[in-house]
């Protein structure tokens, strides 16, 4: 039965049993609504989850990848013309060290 079957099914029931049963009507008419937005609810959860539980579990993309290995080494370009101008190319180790250590940590997870 659709949802308009169902109002119509409803109205008529009103009709038929008169006022006094119009709060029950309208809530066993709301209860299957109800259960029948769960329904739908349920199964739109259902198609979603494993491609959802898929992308989750699938790391980053490429296009991630590269969008991380371009921005590292534009920062560490700067930062080491800004380290050489400044005297302080000492620190220049440490700052592509970080780099290498972020990029490694998130191009280690699984590969989409």
């Amino acid at each position: 039965m659709t949802t308009g079957d169902e109002l119509r099914a409803a109205v008529s029931a009103r009709r038929d049993l008169g006022p006094e049963f119009e709060d029950a009507v309208v809530e066993s008419f709301l209860d299957r609504m109800g259960t029948e937005i769960d329904r739908r609810v349920d199964e739109r959860v259902a198609q979603l989850t494993p491609e959802a539980g898929k992308a989750a579990r699938s790391g980053p993309t490429e296009a991630q990848r590269l969008a991380l290995a371009i921005v590292s080494m534009a920062l560490g370009t700067i930062m080491t013309l800004v380290l050489i101008f400044a005297d302080r190319a000492n620190g220049l180790f440490w700052i592509w060290l970080g780099i290498v250590i972020v990029n490694g940590i998130y191009n280690s997870g699984k590969k989409s």
